[in-house]
């Protein structure tokens, strides 16, 4: 069982006078530890197993005596034996506070001091790793636990740590460039101590039945001295064998958020160029859970954020935090009321911002309350969980339905997903085969008909290659986009009450009008190399 060697000096004080009232009662003298600056250590009177099992201290000796700290809690058998043993001194016994106690054998018997090593992904898959590091996990203490395993998590570029309850053990595993690594095992014990240091640090209960939400942002010195910013995003579920936690890590360096660093391509880039010179209307950035939409908002809106403009952020939770923003925190559930979050944002809009960003428009009335600021002038972020730039239209006309002002009011909409990017010092060459290049030839086919088809003469894609420094071959993560701006064929379809419109039709239309979809933008990072085509199909289909 772990405990906090430390504790505050109100607590240690009121242990020490109710030591001493019992001291009292006793009849019997008491010695207040904490006042003795250097402490003397008498090794050869008791060895450090007779110490603990007889709990009893020396706190002085002589060669015509001898001093004996006791708990209240010592047998009283104990110091008899002790005078018949120490029989040519006169020993005496005063009384000492457990915490005392400890301090003294802290002394005597230091805990090893834990060796932190770096984890190794190849010798985790192998299994040599995870004995290793599980073995310090259950040396250490729960805070300890908690900011060494994000500490590595950040040295490994992760951006989730999973804790997953089974049967006999506990597995943790950091999800690294979009795919999970198992990294460590806990015993139920261990993991109990882990999971309330967790719940406790965020706020959320460990006896519930239901999925919480939950963030820990705070600053952990490690027992060897090593400082560690704890800032992550809790989401946690009961299962049959007790409560799951991901927790997603968030890097608050603000210069990693700008427009350069999304790797987008010139096109793209103009879009978004001309949507920051004349900011208004919605711009809707979609995707799963972990494909980079939050990081794509929070870049433009750093661009945006210019003494000039107002910015306030409506958000579940606040992830980034920048200087300049008014960021609010806000639960759609707040107070049982499901508008919660339509109704701030009716607040907000009476603050007169330029811009507000909506975490994520979830319901009709959120919908409809933003797409009316954004035809009053002002400029509209928010994610939207969808699976393509088309069906997020879709979907949002089946929230809304038949809006012409939706049509009026949409700026952009783009979808991303997240590919794992070859290392370029190991990447290996080769030459497809024809089922490869007949699915290539199927996908360059649907491209629109502007766009310059690449040649596949003489084609050699790549293969991830393996070092001891990176055994799976792959470093980083890029984008795969598509981005749906409002042209004139499109306008027409959605404004055509009688056309009959389905994410397919939409799509048709986006396509004609030069629009590539991420299968395309995929495959045409392939034939550059970057990455490859199991990875393009893994993740966009």
């Amino acid at each position: 069982m772990l405990y906090n060697v430390y504790m505050s000096q109100d607590a240690r004080l009121d242990e020490e006078h109710s030591t001493q009232r019992r001291a009292r009662v006793l009849g019997m003298d008491y010695v207040d530890t904490s006042l003795i600056q250097e402490k003397t250590l008498y090794r050869e009177l008791l060895n450090i197993d007779e110490l603990r099992n007889m709990k009893v201290i020396p706190i002085h000796a002589d060669k015509n005596n001898i001093l004996f700290g006791v708990t209240t809690t010592t047998a009283h058998n104990v110091m008899e034996d002790l005078k018949q043993r120490f029989i040519e001194q006169r020993l005496n016994f005063s009384i000492i506070s457990d915490t005392g106690f400890r301090d003294y054998m802290l002394l005597y018997d230091p805990p090893s001091k834990v060796v932190y090593k770096d984890i190794d992904v190849e010798q985790a898959a192998s299994g040599s790793m995870i004995d290793e590091i599980s073995s310090i996990l259950s040396q250490v203490r729960a805070d300890d636990m908690l900011a060494y395993i994000v500490a590595q998590a950040h040295k490994l570029n992760s951006s989730d740590i999973h804790i997953e309850t089974q049967t006999d053990y506990v597995r943790i595993r950091l999800r690294i460039d979009g795919v999970l690594h198992p990294i460590a095992r806990l015993t139920p014990d261990k993991y109990r101590t882990l999971i309330s240091a967790i719940a406790s640090a965020g706020n959320v209960s460990t006896s519930t039945d239901q999925a919480q939400q939950g963030h820990i942002s705070e600053k952990v010195t490690m027992a060897d001295g090593t400082k560690v910013d704890v800032n992550v995003r809790l989401e946690t579920v009961p299962t049959i064998n007790g409560m799951d936690v991901v927790m997603r890590l968030f890097n608050m360096d603000q210069s990693m958020y700008k427009l350069d660093k999304l790797d987008l391509n010139k096109n793209e880039r103009a879009i978004v160029d001309d949507i920051i010179a004349k900011p208004s209307g919605l711009v809707m950035v979609v995707g799963p859970t972990g494909s980079g939409k939050t990081t794509t908002l929070y870049s433009m809106l750093n661009t945006l954020n210019t003494e000039e403009r107002k910015i306030i952020t409506l958000e579940d939770p606040v992830e980034y935090q920048f200087p300049g923003i008014s960021q609010i925190s806000i639960h759609s559930s707040e107070g049982g009321n499901d508008n919660s979050f339509s109704d701030k944002l009716r607040a907000v809009l009476r603050l007169d911002p330029d811009i507000v960003m909506i975490g994520e428009i979830r319901d009709m009335d959120t919908a409809k309350t933003a797409l009316q600021a954004a035809l009053t002038g002002h400029l509209v972020l928010s994610t939207f969980h969808a699976s393509s730039a088309s069906a997020a239209l879709t979907r949002m006309s089946e929230i809304i339905g038949q809006n012409p002002l939706f049509v009026s009011a949409i700026r952009l909409v783009m979808a991303q997903r997240l590919v794992r990017k070859l290392d370029d010092t190991l990447k290996q060459p080769y030459v497809p085969s024809a089922a490869e290049i007949a699915k290539i030839q199927q996908v360059l086919a649907t491209l629109p008909a502007n766009y310059p088809r690449p040649s596949l003469e003489n084609l050699k894609l790549y293969t991830p290659g393996k070092s001891q420094e990176n055994p799976y071959g792959f470093k980083g993560q890029i984008a795969v986009r598509e981005q749906f701006t409002m042209t004139s064929k499109l306008r027409e379809l959605l404004e055509n009450p009688k056309a009959m419109v389905s994410t397919q039709t939409i799509e048709e239309a986006a396509i004609a009008s030069g629009m590539l979809t991420m299968v395309q933008y995929g495959i045409l990072r392939v034939l550059s190399g970057e990455t490859t085509l199991d990875e393009v199909f893994r993740v966009v289909g």
